[in-house]
């Protein structure tokens, strides 16, 4: 997705530079600390570019607001600051910014900066993402990049069980000078100077604790032979790992060449041209004129441009400008103006041209130099070759933007070419196919890994022929590839090109008996702006194509219908199938609602309520996922973990000496099931629970069918001392023949009987008749959904024997109705005295 920037200052001309200058981004501005918190509450930014220096609200406000309520997500913010304000760049950085900038500004470094943390926030997504898919590609560039990486690295020791999930790469062992085991049993506060520690302890909480995601900071290591380097660090937070205890990758660049010559460009000025000799890269003193004629270049232009420095200065043989590749040479001019003018230091990355006709990216810091008369007397600086840097850039890109095993684009890419179509007229039809080849996974299982990616590999060679001008295709996911189409004319050519697709790629999924589902979504104005959501709408397309096809090749266009049918039901049927075979019990959980006995005012027992919270759905009604299970066939083992979830509550409830009923809700798909009074008694011996103070419920509806056989079952379970309830009573069942021969010990009046009780008259309900019959039928009476004062005060008078609802208690969790039950019991010891 485009990233989204907020410029920051009061200075119009700043900002209008600035966002012309990042034209290519999605840019916000604000004119002072208070437009900008309103923007940054109604938006999310990845970037912030703030002036310290405002009128109502600062910087320093803008910042510190972050730390306030929360209302506000923090973004990487970069600070502007006068040349002269190191205090005040202290502070920004203290209270959150990642970097700085000083004024007047110089837009390529501004740019520069830019890019460098958007490429670190867009290669640190990909690293969190995509790390399984990409494993070999990163695993390469892990080790061949320039740039020192520690992933899980600690301050102190690492401990031997925890060194597996430690990765360092060799550039961060060669900048070090040291070992990954000497690493991991030092820690990098044993190799960290002193002098630098305890900023870098400060900022490492402050990231362990949540409270900033990443720092930067210039440091030093302590090599074994006692000297130091000089390192520029970026740590970062990643996604948790189960494994480990830390979530942070430490990016690490030697800088120490660059800090000798911070050093030393600061020691006297007096000896620059002797300290410019020995730079890497050349140094030079010019006049200000268009062919840059140098006064000074120093003996490292032989090795950057292929020139001898002779031949240069005074434009000797040739001018500098001539060196310069001649599309850079305009821009360059026109920003050494503006530096000039604003009397700020020069900072550009171009590209010129070698004597051998070679381009290098070179990377050029520079400033005016003026008489008394403040006139420009000379331009100096150095000029240094960045083209190995550039290099390593260009493949980062590269790896961010295609799939490492086919070599297509990938969805990242995708999504981004999505975006920047959303942001034009849609002057023609488009739309997205994709193909769902999640079959593969099994021939690897087969015949091996290497054999399910070769058949990728081979099939992504097949889809490119199908490639064309408005005709992209791309990997997405693992075993799924999409094209983006555009300029067709129905649905008809749709359907055409996906037999093609089909077609083509027979000879290769024939032969393996690989069938493939072929989802469509077409793109049109009401959708297209919501990128994350059109490829979601296409995966779930090309799933339900696959499911669909009944062992042929299927296509299936996207529509609501679809997506509403499949989305809740695959995600708990697969989430409750691991459920019924023991995974993720935690997830099933139990709720208690107190049960009052109106004639002795006592909590006497209390009714197991399951519920079930999906990972990706969160909390699930009973009413929704109990179909499910009872359709799939799960309900008989999960109805187990209930009842033992229940036993283990009785006997906590039994170890602190309360004798005390628990009532179990029991479908009558499970109380029918094989072996279910065998399999409940087994857990409630295990358990070394009562079963006299086990309840099983069911609801009325239960008895219409079966009756014998149901009957037969509670007979049974009576003999060994479980009683049975017969809940929603008046809602179901309702003949009354019967209702004596029942092997039920009570009845649940049904909560729409109690919600009657506050608007009828007491001569117009039944519920009191409903109480006589069952006390007559020898059962005992529970009304549900009790919420009112007047409700239980006509249950009162009418002899109801007990009674549950918010009026009691709400259900309440184990240890929470542990805790209720003990304060009702002391109340009553309390009233009782």
């Amino acid at each position: 997705m485009t990233t989204r920037i907020l410029v920051v200052d009061d200075s119009a001309s700043d900002r209008l530079i600035i966002q012309n200058m990042l034209s290519d981004y999605d840019v916000h501005t604000a004119c002072d600390g208070s437009e900008a918190m309103q923007l940054l509450q109604a938006k999310d930014f990845d970037l912030m570019i703030l002036d310290l220096n405002m009128p109502l609200m600062n910087g320093f406000e803008v910042l510190q607001a972050f730390g306030g309520d929360g209302q506000f997500k923090r973004p990487r913010t970069i600070i502007l600051t006068n040349y002269d304000e190191i205090e005040n760049e202290i502070q920004g950085l203290k209270l959150g910014a990642i970097d700085y900038i000083r004024k007047p500004i110089h837009m390529a470094s501004l740019r520069a900066r830019i890019e460098v943390h958007i490429e670190l926030l867009q290669t640190l997504s990909s690293l969190e993402h995509r790390v399984e898919k990409q494993a070999m590609a990163l695993e390469t560039l892990f080790d061949k990049v320039a740039v020192g990486i520690a992933a899980y690295f600690d301050k102190d020791p690492t401990p031997i069980n925890l060194r597996k999930y430690v990765d360092i790469n060799p550039a961060f062992e060669e900048i070090t000078g040291r070992t990954r085991d000497e690493l991991l049993r030092l820690g990098w506060a044993a190799i960290t100077h002193a002098d630098d520690l305890a900023e870098e302890q400060r900022n490492y909480e402050r990231l362990l604790s949540g409270e900033i995601d990443s720092y930067t900071m210039d440091k030093r290591f302590i090599k074994p032979d006692g000297s130091d380097v000089w390192v520029h660090v970026i740590v970062t937070s990643l996604a948790p790992s189960p494994q480990h205890p830390l979530h942070h990758v430490i990016l690490a660049r030697d800088v120490t060449e660059s800090k000798n010559i911070e050093k030393k460009l600061l020691e006297s000025e007096r000896s620059k041209s002797v300290l410019l000799s020995h730079l890497q890269g050349m140094a030079y003193r010019c006049n200000y004129d268009r062919d840059w004629t140098m006064q000074f270049v120093s003996s490292g232009c032989f090795e950057l441009t292929g020139y001898a420095p002779e031949a240069l200065i005074g434009n000797k043989e040739m001018s500098f400008n001539e060196v310069i590749t001649p599309e850079y040479r305009e821009s360059l001019w026109e920003q050494w103006a503006e530096v000039i003018a604003a009397r700020v230091p020069f900072r550009r990355e171009y590209e010129i041209t070698t004597a051998t006709g070679v381009r290098k990216w070179v990377f050029e810091i520079g400033q005016g130099i003026y008489n008394d008369a403040g006139e420009v007397e000379a331009l100096e600086g150095i000029i240094i070759d960045i083209s190995e840097r550039k290099h390593m850039e260009d493949q980062l890109r590269y790896h961010n933007d295609h799939d490492s095993w086919t070599d297509l684009h990938n969805l990242r890419y995708l999504e981004t070419l999505l975006n920047k179509d959303s942001k034009v007229p849609l002057t023609k039809k488009a739309a997205l196919i994709s193909m769902d080849l999640s079959a593969i996974h099994s021939l690897s299982i087969t015949y091996g890994f290497q054999y399910g990616q070769e058949l990728v590999r081979k099939i992504a060679n097949v889809l490119s022929t199908l490639c064309e001008e408005e005709c992209l295709v791309f990997s997405t996911y693992e075993y799924r590839f999409a094209f983006y189409v555009k300029g067709y004319k129905d649905s008809q050519d749709l359907l055409e090109f996906c037999d093609g697709i089909s077609g083509a790629l027979a000879p290769l999924l024939t032969v393996d008996r690989i069938n493939i589902g072929l989802g469509v979504v077409e793109i049109a104005e009401h959708n297209r702006h919501d990128v994350e959501l059109l490829v979601k709408k296409l995966l779930i397309t090309s799933e339900e194509a696959l499911l669909s096809g009944h062992g042929e090749n299927h296509v299936c266009f996207y529509d609501q219908e679809l997506e509403n049918r499949i989305f809740r039901r695959e995600i708990l049927q697969h989430d409750l199938s691991e459920l019924a075979i023991g995974k993720h019990e935690e997830r099933l959980f139990l709720q208690f609602q107190p049960i009052l006995d109106l004639r002795e005012n006592r909590i006497c027992a209390f009714e197991a309520l399951s519920r079930y919270k999906s990972e990706r759905l969160g909390l699930i009604s009973p009413l929704e996922f109990i179909p499910i299970i009872e359709k799939t066939k799960h309900i008989a083992p999960i109805g187990e973990i209930i009842a033992r979830k229940a036993c283990k509550f009785m006997r906590k409830l039994k170890l602190a000496g309360h004798a005390v009923t628990v009532s179990i809700n029991v479908s009558v798909i499970q109380l029918l099931s094989k072996g279910f009074v065998d399999n409940l008694l087994h857990t409630i011996t295990s358990m070394d629970v009562d079963p006299e103070h086990i309840v099983l419920e069911l609801t009325e509806s239960a008895f219409s069918s079966k009756f014998p056989e149901i009957n037969r079952i509670l007979g049974q379970l009576r003999e060994h001392g479980i009683r049975s309830s017969i809940d929603d009573f008046g809602t179901g069942y309702s003949s009354l023949s019967r209702e004596r021969e029942l092997n039920v010990d009570c009845l649940k009046i049904d909560k729409s009987f109690i919600d009657r009780l506050m608007f009828l008259e007491d001569s117009q309900t039944i519920t009191s008749d409903i109480i006589s019959i069952a006390h007559k039928l020898g059962h005992q009476v529970v009304a549900e959904g009790v919420e009112h004062q007047r409700q239980l005060e006509y249950l009162k008078l009418h002899g109801c024997d007990k009674i549950q609802g918010y009026l009691i208690s709400k259900p309440l969790d184990e240890q929470a109705a542990l805790d209720f039950l003990e304060r009702h019991n002391w109340k009553r010891s309390q009233a009782a005295r």
